[in-house]
């Protein structure tokens, strides 16, 4: 065999030990592929289950009474009744409805507030509103805010699914009282005070009507 066979035998087998070598090492991929994703399926396996198991505590009662307390028991019935019921956005509609219906009679602006009132509740604001004109009397007050809300008890009716939520405010404020010349008799404009208010709000649980009211003010 002459020489320049030798020479291109020796280059081919060099050539072909290069390729099986790079194919070893880069493997056998084609195009733009994405990098390889550990298999976290294993992964999930490996570390703790989370169970979810039935019949647990409902945080949305037990974070605000007792579960096995009459309250507890009354707020599971309202919600087996009405899916949909949450205590704690319950308190969260009521803080603003507390807010609204606080500054309604304070400001004499009692139609937008009937709604969420009871007959009863609403007559005892028309009095008290107009006994304040008969005497000349306006009150500018303003709303700081509501710093604590409460639930305090609940009840149901089972014979005709009327609930009642009694709730605890305690809210800041300002106001005053003016005569008929504009000067202050009562209160103050600058002054915050602070109010504590326990109201009792009623409803019909799976009636068509999503408002609550006012049905009693303990204060």
């Amino acid at each position: 065999m002459n020489s320049p066979m030798i020479q291109l035998l020796v280059l081919v087998s060099i050539a072909v030990f290069l390729i099986l070598r790079l194919k070893n090492v880069l493997g056998t991929r084609e195009g733009f592929e994405k990098p390889p994703v550990a298999d976290q399926t294993s992964q999930r396996r490996g570390g703790p289950a989370l169970e979810v198991i039935e019949g647990g505590p409902d945080l949305d009662i037990a974070d605000h009474v007792p579960e096995d307390s009459d309250a507890g028991k009354a707020l599971a019935r309202m919600k087996r009744i009405e899916p949909s019921f949450g205590v704690s956005d319950f308190l969260g509609g009521a803080r603003g409805a507390y807010e609204m219906i606080v500054m309604g009679y304070e400001k004499g602006e009692l139609a937008q507030i009937q709604p969420f009132l009871s007959e009863e509740i609403y007559e005892s604001f028309v009095d008290g509103v107009a006994a304040r004109e008969d005497q000349g009397l306006t009150i500018e007050a303003n709303f700081i805010g509501v710093r604590e809300t409460e639930l305090v008890d609940a009840r149901l009716d089972d014979a005709t699914n009327e609930a009642e939520l009694k709730i605890r405010f305690v809210a800041e404020l300002t106001s005053a009282v003016r005569d008929a010349g504009g000067d202050i008799i009562e209160g103050s404009t600058k002054e915050i005070k602070r109010q504590k208010d326990t109201w009792v709000f009623a409803r019909i649980m799976g009636s068509d009507d999503p408002n609550w009211m006012l049905v009693s003010t303990d204060g």
